[in-house]
This record gives structure tokens, C-alpha cells and sequence, in this order.
């Protein structure tokens, strides 16, 4: 008789640490789910930061590149416009 209480004891007490481990288990999931979203959306910010700022950074290059090419045009125009004036 005492090993049959024993043993339901026992068992009363595997189940209700299960259900414990199990409570801390989910936690545990969640608070990393929780670091994971805001990790990944950390990095989407400073991503979408970089991008903008690679884009300005290019944006102002071509801008350059446009004002140097037609600064070169002009130049070239009034070569070709004095060379023909002296024909």
C-alpha cells in the first residue's frame, strides 16, 4: 500500500513540474520572440537609414556629374563656335 501512495505522489509531482517546465518553456519562447522581433527591426531602421543615406550620397554625385558634363558642353560650344568664326 505505501508503494502505490508512493508512487501517485510521485507521479503528482513529475506532472505538476512538467506543467511548471512547461510554463517556462513558453516564457522563455516568447521573451526570445520578443528579442528577435525587436533585433530585426533595429536592423530594418538602421538599414533603411544607410540606404537613404547612400542614396543622397549618389543622388548628389550624379547632380555633380550633370553640372561638370555641362559645364564641359558649354566649353566645348564656344571652342566649336570660335573655330568657326575664324573660318
Amino acid at each position: 500500500m505505501k508503494k502505490i501512495i508512493l508512487s501517485l505522489a510521485f507521479v503528482a509531482v513529475l506532472i505538476s513540474c512538467q506543467d511548471k517546465t512547461k510554463e517556462k518553456l513558453d516564457a522563455a519562447k516568447d521573451a526570445i520572440t520578443e528579442d528577435v522581433k525587436a533585433n530585426i527591426d533595429s536592423a530594418k531602421v538602421k538599414a533603411e537609414t544607410e540606404f537613404d543615406s547612400v542614396k543622397e550620397k549618389a543622388k548628389a554625385k550624379i547632380d555633380s556629374a550633370k553640372i561638370k558634363s555641362a559645364e564641359k558642353l558649354e566649353e566645348a560650344a564656344k571652342k566649336l563656335k570660335e573655330s568657326v568664326k575664324k573660318k
